[in-house]
């Protein structure tokens, strides 16, 4: 077991004591177009996520003719060869994005789906690795990363425990820092799929830093993830769940990103400042004395009368005897007329 570590990402800081890191996932929403994946990257630094995230495919090294779709939803594409095709950027515009992104205060990250793609991406100097869930046992490809020594972030959707402990060894055996992500690989995943209970399982298994990779399409695991302690929320995003594509069901619109970013800013505030009570109670002696009772003539009582539980009465403000007293004033004397509702204290009794 490794003792758990920071992760440090480009200017981002990772520990158990931060923030979690926001990552949104563009995916293959862009469709191919370049216009639309940098009106992405301005949506995500709108939305106050951490990093945004594409994928690099480069259809003749990763796909053949035959490869089969996950959904059949392509109007304009007969193959699954013909629409990673119609994905591709050239070098000079994944160097635009990589620009576009890092002037908006964002991460730029690109998972790579084949050795070609790695090599480009590493001429970029990503931050860190993105493997995706798929490319887990894709041994060249996990050789390469590891061999860079940068910080990886490992997703697990598809994989057995033997697979994901022979990847994370893989990395170590390089001293690549490490962090793995529960993931679910349905498109939108199902609450009875998150796998919540995985992140705990992780982190004691490799003593490294978790995080959640969510297909939900909702902003609740990412919120729940981060309450159980992961440091890294990756959601897919869209402009709108009913535009074209594979993943837009499962994606995270702007406004519901906002909320996750502002929900996880939220909670890192209310759990990186503990709070004494007795110290809160000392602050707050005034509005106790405003908001607090006191033992008060509950009529007008004269001098000698002997006090009995109904010639009392608790009322506001609370700047008086306190209602603990009371018990203690029961048959005692007063020393001279009160009217009701006087606050009493000690000079009022024999």
């Amino acid at each position: 077991m490794h003792d758990t570590p920071s992760l440090s990402i480009g200017h981002f800081r990772l520990s158990l004591e931060n923030r979690a890191l926001i990552i949104a996932e563009i995916g293959q929403a862009h469709d191919g177009s370049l216009g639309i994946a940098h009106s992405y990257i301005d949506s995500v630094a709108d939305a106050g996520a951490d990093a945004v995230k594409f994928q690099t495919h480069i259809a003749e090294e990763e796909s053949t003719p035959s490869e089969a779709w996950r959904v059949p939803f392509s109007y304009e594409d007969a193959t699954r060869l013909e629409y990673w095709r119609r994905m591709e950027f050239s070098p000079e515009q994944w160097l635009g994005l990589q620009k576009h992104a890092n002037e908006r205060g964002l991460l730029f990250l690109s998972s790579p789906f084949s050795l070609k793609a790695f090599n480009l991406l590493h001429s970029m100097r990503l931050p860190a690795w993105k493997v995706a869930s798929g490319e887990l046992t894709h041994t060249p490809l996990l050789e390469a990363i590891a061999a860079t020594g940068q910080p990886v972030l490992l997703s697990s959707g598809m994989s057995s425990w033997r697979d994901l402990d022979d990847a994370v060894q893989r990395f170590r055996n390089h001293d690549c820092p490490l962090a793995c992500f529960q993931c679910t690989t349905a498109y939108p995943s199902p609450p009875a799929a998150t796998g919540l209970n995985v992140l705990s399982i992780m982190h004691k298994r490799y003593g490294c830093l978790v995080g959640l990779s969510d297909h939900s399409g909702e902003i609740y695991p990412g919120l729940f993830a981060v309450a159980l302690g992961a440091r890294l929320i990756e959601v897919h995003v869209t402009f709108d769940k009913a535009l074209f594509g594979p993943d837009t069901k499962a994606s995270l619109t702007f406004p519901q990103l906002r909320q996750l970013t502002e929900g996880v800013a939220f909670f890192h505030q209310a759990t990186s400042h503990p709070v004494d009570k007795d110290q809160v109670a000392e602050q707050m002696s005034p509005t106790r004395a405003l908001f607090g009772r006191s033992v008060v003539a509950a009529t007008n009582l004269s001098a000698g009368t002997i006090l009995e539980t109904n010639h009392l009465a608790l009322k506001k403000p609370g700047t008086g005897l306190p209602p603990s007293a009371i018990d203690s004033l029961i048959g005692r004397s007063l020393v001279g007329d009160i009217e009701k509702d006087h606050l009493l204290n000690h000079t009022d009794l024999a």
